[in-house]
Parts: structure tokens; sequence; C-alpha cells
């Protein structure tokens, strides 16, 4: 009996054992997954050793089964070589360099190298025709394992990226030899050939930032000029929680159409994966301030047609006004042609659910009274909410007065319709009616005092301020004779 079988079984059981070893030990799931081969291969190495050992088989299959017991051996070798040599046995990670793809690619060409120019097994080497016969049949399924390789070499895009490729978009969540695997934003699965991806255009959405730069764009009337049209989507943009700050967003004039100027709203977000609620959030919060600032977006020219103006105050709008400033404890003095003379001289304003009416700190000159819906009231620095109101609840009474600034931050908890006082139009209205001023002015003046008693702030007579002074300082504010 020949030495060789027993030396090839000595070298399987070391193999065998020293796999065992390492796959037990390691915390990386590729090495353990890639260590199955040296297992598989070196057991069945040494099967073909002892069966070799201990029978008498024919000199022919003796010697067929003592090459294949070697290439066995070298096959086990090599990956065993390969996987511990290029991947962290001690870190669960894939190297950057070297991908599973990549590694199997080595693997097998070390392979091939050593049976056919090392050990010089001849049965390896097939004839031409044969090759140009198996070259035609799995001409599809080599195509996509090569294009595999380059992607997985030139690194077009990794997991967990978003990508474009051609008609398909998604997550990235796998790249095989034969297809890269695509999560949709709808969750489901596209499976793309390597050889597909080798020819489309690919768009990474997260290389080489993160922060994906999308817009959204919008019409808006001519009769509005730019700069103000501008300036409100910067204020929608401002008001979206998915829209970062740094870099910050930019508007841009997109193009003179038939019937609207259009704009484009150009912004990043921090996760391409949210850029349709991103895009929600801006356009909804372009609605609201386009309506509140005045600015139209006209409706697509198709054909002729007569539009119905609707009026810019209508009956029903000071009616509402009219039922919220009845419920307005500081101008609970009124009578009720004056309820109404201030109804008509204030503005509609409406916010959608999270805007932010009025910033603390931000100087101010207006009233606000809830028609519907309700507020929160937060403050700095925390964002601690501190009051909620609905419909009837009114702040902003110490701005319309003196022009102080807003003493907190009060957002649209709700969509919500607000009554809007300005100092201009409180002026106006108090111009010919003293006793008005004096009885709103100590209506409020008395709301502070009580506001400030709960607080436990100390009222000493440094801080405290009579009616009488409080009264000149909303007449000098106002513009109007002491």
């Amino acid at each position: 009996m020949s030495s060789w079988p027993l030396v090839n079984l000595g070298v399987g059981l070391t193999l065998l054992l020293v796999s065992a070893v390492v796959r037990a030990v390691t915390p990386n799931r590729l090495v353990r997954s890639k260590l199955r081969l040296s297992l598989f291969v070196s057991a069945a190495a040494i099967a073909l050793a002892i069966g070799l050992a201990l029978g008498t088989p024919p000199a022919d299959l003796a010697g067929r089964l003592a090459v294949l017991e070697r290439l066995l051996l070298a096959l086990g070798a090599i990956n065993f070589a390969v996987t511990v040599a290029i991947n962290p046995l001690g870190d669960d990670r894939i190297p950057a360099r070297f991908p599973a793809i990549l590694q199997d690619a080595v693997v097998v060409g070390l392979f091939l190298v050593v049976a056919t120019v090392v050990m010089q097994e001849k049965f390896l080497t097939t004839s031409a025709v044969g090759a140009v016969i198996l070259g035609f049949a799995l001409q599809d399924t080599l195509g996509n394992a090569f294009a595999g390789l380059a992607i997985q070499t030139e690194k077009p895009f990794h997991v967990g990226q978003w990508v474009r490729v051609g008609d398909q978009e998604g997550c990235v969540e796998a790249i095989t030899w034969r297809a890269t695997k695509l999560r949709t934003k709808g969750g489901s699965f596209v499976i793309v050939p390597n050889s597909t991806i080798s020819r489309e255009a690919i768009t990474n959405y997260s290389e080489p930032v993160v922060p994906t730069r999308i817009f959204v764009e919008v019409g808006a009337t001519y009769l509005v000029a730019p700069a103000a049209v501008k300036a409100a989507i910067e204020e929608a943009m401002a008001n979206a929680p998915l829209v970062l700050r740094d870099p910050p967003p930019s508007v841009v004039l997109a193009d003179f159409g038939s019937s609207a100027i259009t704009y484009r709203a150009r912004f990043w977000v921090e996760d391409y994966a949210n850029d349709e609620l991103a895009r929600d959030q801006v356009r909804t919060n372009i609605y609201y301030t386009f309506r509140r600032r005045g600015i139209e977006i006209p409706w697509p020219i198709q054909v002729e047609y007569t539009r119905q103006e609707t009026p810019e105050r209508t009956e029903a709008t000071t009616e509402r006004f009219l039922a919220a400033l009845g419920k307005v404890g500081v101008l609970a003095g009124l009578e009720p042609g004056e309820r109404r003379e201030l109804a008509e001289r204030s503005i509609e304003r409406v916010y959608g659910a999270g805007e932010t009416i009025v910033r603390e700190g931000e100087p101010g000159a207006s009233m606000f009274v809830v028609c519907t819906g309700r507020v929160r009231v937060t403050l700095a620095p925390d964002g601690r909410e501190v009051a909620a109101m609905g419909e009837g609840g009114f702040f902003g009474e110490m701005s319309l007065l003196t022009g102080a600034a807003r003493t907190a931050t009060v957002s649209a908890a709700t969509e919500c319709v607000l009554m809007e006082v300005t100092a201009d139009a409180f002026r106006r209205f108090v111009l010919d009616k003293p006793d008005v001023l004096e009885r709103i002015g100590s209506a409020v003046a008395t709301r502070r005092e009580e506001l400030e008693r709960t607080r436990a702030i100390d009222m000493s007579p440094a801080r405290a301020e009579s009616h009488a002074s409080f009264l000149a300082r909303v007449r000098r504010f106002l513009g109007l004779p002491g």
C-alpha cells in the first residue's frame, strides 16, 4: 500500500479540524458560511483516502479516485486560505475591497491554476470545440457572473444605498453572481440581472454624500413679484420637518409658463427613502403659505371659461370673526357695533397643522384670535408646551398694543383659521374712540398682571407699571395723541 493515501488522510484530517475550530470561534457569518465548503471537501477527501487505503480497486479507478482526492484537498485548502487571509476573523463584517463575489472568483481562479499548472490534471483541460459549446450554452449565466464581478470590483453602489437603474429604483439589498436585488419604496423586491445593470445608466442617491437634493415645482401668478413668491416658498420649506437646514434650501425661477411662472423649490433630505414624504410636506406648506399671502396658483388654461371671483371679505367671514371676538375676555367691554367694526378691519389667516404662527423673540405688531382649530404655545430653549388654545383663544395682545417682541412660540396643532388684528388697523379703529382704547388697554394690563402673578414673578416697584404709564406707552406706539 502506497503511503500517499495516508499522507492525504492526514492532510484531510488536519484541514477538517482546523476549519471546524475556526468556524466555531469566529463571529464572522461570511467566514462560517464559506468554511462549510472546506469542511465538506475535506470530509470527502478523507473518505476517499480511507477507501483507497483499505480497498483494492482496479488500477484505472484507483488513479481517478486519487486525482479526485488531491483536487478536493486542493480546493478545501485554497478556500480555507483565501477565507482566513481576506476576512477579519474577530469582526462580523465583509472587507470593502473583497466582497463575497470577488472572494469566490479568487478561490476559483487559484484552484484552476493549481489544478492545471501545478498538479497538471489533464481532465480539466477541455477542447476548443467543447469550450465554444459551453460558452454558447452558458452565455447569459456567464454574462451575469462577469457583470456581478465587475459591479463588486468597481463598486458603483453598495448594499443599503438607494439607486436607480433604468426604470427601476430601490434600496440595494443583495448583490449575487446572477442578479442584484432592489427593495422598492412599496416594500416589494425587484431582481435586476447584473448584465442589465452593466448596460444601464446608474444613479446613486447615496453618494458622494448621504443627504440628497430633491425638488418640487409650483406655478404662481404673474401678478406677484418673483421676490415675494420666493420668500413664501422659502418659508414653506423652513416649516417642513424633513427638509435639512444645512445645506440650505433654495428657490429658482424655472420657467415662464403659459398661465403661470414656474418656480423650483430645491432642498436636501437626510434619507432618500423619505423623499415622497418630504415633497408632500413642502407642497402642503406652499399651499397654506400662498393662501395666507394672497398668492394664486393659477388654474391650468386649456379651454376658455368664466371664473366667478370670490369677494375678499364675505359676510360669513365677518360673522365668524364676531363669534370669536365675543369669547375674547380683553374685548368684552366693546359694544356690538364696535366689535363688528374691528372684525371688518381684521384679516383671515389659515395655517396647516405643524406650521409656526409666531416665534419667540421675533418682533410683532399684531394680535391673533382663534376662530377654528387649535394652537399650542411653547417656550424656548427646550420647546416645552405651556398652553393650548381652541376657538376663542387669543395671543399677541402686548405686541399689538406696544410692539413688544413675541414672548412665546405659537404653532398650529391642527389646521386652523385665525383672525389677525394688525397694529395699523387697530390704530385706525381707535383713532376716534379714545374710550375704547382705555377699556381695552386696562383689560390687557390687568390680564398681564394676573399672568405674572400666576408665574410667580416678583412685581417689585421697579418692575411694576401703572395702568396710566402702560396706556401712555400704547399711545406712543400707535401714534395716537396723548
